[in-house]
């Protein structure tokens, strides 16, 4: 693994995720060039910050991964995918977990379905619909930058099941950034809230946080 030639912001990554195989390494490598190619006809994330991508979007998905290391088996939902995020970063990393990614729009789960495929990942399936439609049931919901935590937990506490494979119980994980102190102050359920700084060095990460929500 220590030949493997990676791009600067991926040596990054690696740094972060030391265990990570070459195989996994190689699919990152294959995201940035899928990420560029699909942006330049979709606007899957903003124009200015693709030369970002790794940092402001890739190792922002997984700080999720920081803070917990799904047990295998593990079923895990995307809210809000968009252009694949947090969702398939994961599935990268937790290659024996299964991870359902859902969004409204057609043209960004077209896309996300043929990068999917291209890197190989059989751990990945998708659903083109509300969320709040949805009739499967899941361990963790997982979501980024999509809506308030109230709107986030009513659409995803009745899809989380009672079981609790991990070492922390099922329920909601929110990569968020700003002041959430209003946001969350009506819940009546205990919330954990924790500084990305704690993972991370990068000035990026500075105002960004994790947001647990036990729903079991």
């Amino acid at each position: 693994m220590g030949s493997l030639r990676l791009p600067q912001q991926l040596e990054v990554i690696r740094g972060y995720f030391p265990e990570l195989s070459t195989t996994q390494l190689n699919q990152f490598k294959h995201l940035e060039y899928l990420i560029r190619y699909w942006n330049q006809r979709i606007n899957l994330i903003s124009r200015q910050d693709i030369d970002h991508l790794f940092s402001h979007h890739v190792l922002h998905s997984m700080a999720i991964g920081k803070f917990i290391r799904f047990a295998p088996g593990t079923r895990v939902l995307d809210v809000g995918t968009g252009g694949g995020f947090p969702g398939i970063p994961l599935a990268i990393l937790f290659p024996e977990v299964e991870f359902t990614l859902v969004d409204v729009v057609e043209k960004k789960i077209r896309v996300v379905d043929l990068s999917y495929r291209a890197l190989g990942l059989r751990n990945v399936c998708t659903r083109r619909m509300p969320v709040e439609m949805l009739r499967e049931r899941f361990d963790f919901a997982v979501t980024r930058a999509v809506a308030d935590m109230n709107t986030l937990y009513s659409w995803t506490a009745p899809l989380i099941n009672d079981g609790v494979p991990n070492d922390y119980p099922n329920g909601l994980i929110a990569l968020k950034g700003g002041n959430l102190s209003a946001e969350i102050a009506g819940f009546r359920q205990q919330i954990y809230v924790f500084s990305l700084m704690d993972y991370y060095r990068e000035a990026y990460f500075s105002d960004k946080v994790l947001v647990y929500l036990p729903c079991t």
